[in-house]
């Protein structure tokens, strides 16, 4: 699948929101792709999954984490689509832990999955849930890049789609300027 294909689902599903948005990050934009929307669709969500898992099977994963909410989802179809587990660390007390059984052991290969990654934030910290419990993370993946910046990432990284949205700090950003409402419409409050 290419970006163009992978960007054909989302405007199938009506997932490409143009607007005001205050992002997980903390960021402002002025574009949004609602994973949700796009994931509601199975027949989506399996193309989608079928993706990622076919650009990570060389990392050679034993188990996917993903974040909860937004990763869960995808990190679902991707375990499927390579035939391993699929676990999701959630917030306990404000900090990503493992919960509700999960568990994962110092020989576990780790791939970290995400539906959309603007400064890789989620990521590391669902990586470092891993890391903590001596389990070796391999790579991460996502449905969508907004961004993140190499230079601060140092996962292996594979995704779909690749955008160059503008993003502002709260305190500079031009939409807020303009007093446009702005949505918070992640999963993170």
């Amino acid at each position: 699948m290419d970006q163009e294909s992978a960007l054909g689902l989302f405007r199938k599903s009506g997932a490409l929101l143009e607007g005001h948005f205050r992002l997980t990050s903390g960021l402002h934009s002025n574009q949004y792709l609602q994973c949700a929307l796009v994931l509601q669709y199975p027949e989506f969500a399996d193309a989608l999954g079928h993706a990622l898992a076919e650009r990570t099977r060389h990392l050679q994963p034993t188990v996917v984490l993903s974040p909860a909410l937004g990763g869960i989802v995808i990190g679902q179809e991707v375990g499927r689509a390579l035939g391993i587990r699929a676990i999701f660390a959630e917030r306990q007390d404000g900090a990503l832990t493992l919960r509700r059984g999960f568990v994962l052991a110092p020989s576990d290969r780790v791939l970290v999955v995400e539906d959309v990654m603007t400064t890789g934030g989620s990521t590391r910290e669902t990586a470092a849930v891993a890391e903590a419990i001596g389990a070796h993370v391999i790579g991460a993946a996502a449905i969508v890049d907004r961004g993140c910046d190499p230079a601060t990432f140092t996962l292996p990284l594979q995704t779909l789609v690749r955008l160059q949205v503008p993003t502002y700090p709260p305190e500079s950003c031009p939409l807020c300027e303009q007093g446009l409402a702005i949505v918070k419409p992640g999963s993170r409050a």
